[in-house]
């Protein structure tokens, strides 16, 4: 089972003083700062995925990439621009997300086409329109019209870039985006895939599905998959159903969900090989903008806040090297939590006493845990955010590895 992880320009700075919160002056961005593949070892996925819309932009706007950022990526191609190592592998697709209010997608199959032989991926897929809905397939519910719309203009433009590649001979990999609204929607979608010649099909549209809708759809699947067709699946991170998946011709997946889980979710930031914990929250008071309004407002005082926040990162420091007892730490951490919170706010000091006693930093094998200590498991700042990320990323491997696919 491959994983690929999407990007979307995630680096640290191996020179960050997280002591004083600062960049080195001589940092240069594009030079120095590193991608989650030259971070830790091994390596936490087997490759990566790019999607046009993040580097080019979309109908909602810019992308990701700055236009030197760009330059640089047409330039060096996707290999060289990430520095990947010759394990990786690389799959371009078109970011269907990002135009998922049109009518019809933005581009045309010829500029996806250059896109993906232009920048030397590995692989590129078909463009594709989302479908967000779904049908059991026990109802007798009729689809939506926009549904099958969409669907058909999949297939249509699956089919002009097959043929392009054909005619252009193009050096990667054409894979076929299949798109559906339920069991046999999708299984038509493959089908219909399968005779134009494909045979690695990402199935699309999928991220709202429950696990046993998905098998549902790969059942269905499984009476028009040929043996040698190989299936992806877009968006999709179920580790505790990815043996079952693997058994109906699942080979592939990519998913961003535990890297954003170490900053976007209220509790589980911080993951282990069995369990997940909340991070610590110890937000910079002249970045934070909750904190910048409540100062700006009179409700908080700007030197308490930053005498108390201060507090916050010793106390941490000091427990880490022992040298501060949990109760310290918690009361620092109380002090601090109400101002920035205020009183009608719920606490995480429940959750953060659970983190603090358990101390999961300190048995984990990965470099990042290991060189940065409690940093990593403190929630503050794109550095230690993205760097916790990291290493839910190397659990995720570690998950994925330890999977028997017999």
């Amino acid at each position: 089972m491959k994983f690929y992880f999407p990007d979307s320009q995630d680096l640290v700075s191996p020179t960050y003083d997280f002591i004083n919160d600062e960049y080195s002056p001589y940092r240069v961005r594009q030079r120095d700062d590193v991608y989650a593949h030259q971070a830790v070892t091994p390596i936490p996925y087997d490759g990566i995925l790019v999607s046009k819309a993040v580097v080019d932009g979309s109908m909602q706007g810019a992308g990701k990439y700055s236009a030197p950022q760009r330059e640089r990526f047409y330039r060096l191609g996707v290999r060289n621009f990430f520095r990947l190592p010759e394990a990786c592998s690389t799959i371009g697709d078109c970011g269907a997300f990002n135009y998922i209010d049109e009518e019809r997608p933005p581009y045309e199959v010829d500029e996806v086409l250059d896109f993906y032989g232009r920048c030397g991926f590995d692989a590129g897929i078909s463009i594709d329109h989302i479908i967000f809905g779904y049908i059991p397939e026990e109802s007798d519910a009729e689809p939506d019209a926009a549904w099958i719309s969409r669907q058909q203009i999949s297939l249509e433009l699956a089919e002009n870039f097959i043929t392009a590649t054909r005619t252009s001979g193009a050096r990667f990999e054409p894979v076929g985006a299949a798109q559906g609204w339920g069991p046999h929607s999708y299984a038509h979608s493959v089908e219909e895939l399968q005779k134009m010649g494909y045979r690695r099909i990402a199935l699309g549209g999928m991220v709202p599905l429950k696990s046993h809708e998905i098998l549902a759809c790969l059942r269905a699947i499984d009476t028009v998959r040929a043996p040698d067709t190989e299936l992806h699946l877009l968006g999709i991170n179920r580790v505790d159903s990815m043996e079952q998946f693997a058994r109906h011709g699942v080979t592939s997946f990519d998913s961003t969900s535990v890297f954003r889980q170490a900053f976007m979710d209220d509790r589980n930031n911080y993951h282990t090989a069995t369990d997940s914990y909340t991070a610590i929250r110890v937000p910079q008071v002249d970045a934070n903008p909750q904190l910048k309004r409540l100062i700006l407002s009179g409700s908080v005082s700007q030197a308490q806040a930053i005498l108390a926040e201060r507090a916050c990162l010793r106390v941490l420091r000091e427990f880490d090297r022992e040298e501060a007892p949990l109760e310290e730490v918690l009361t620092a951490l109380e002090a601090y939590e109400s101002l920035v919170l205020g009183p009608k706010k719920k606490s995480y000091l429940e959750y953060y006493e659970r983190t603090l006693s358990d101390a999961p930093w300190r048995t984990c094998p990965c470099a990042l845990c290991d060189k940065h200590g409690i940093e990593i498991a403190i929630f503050r700042g794109t550095e230690r955010n993205k760097r916790r990320g990291f290493h839910n990323l190397t659990v995720l491997e570690a998950k994925i590895r330890s999977l028997t696919f017999g």
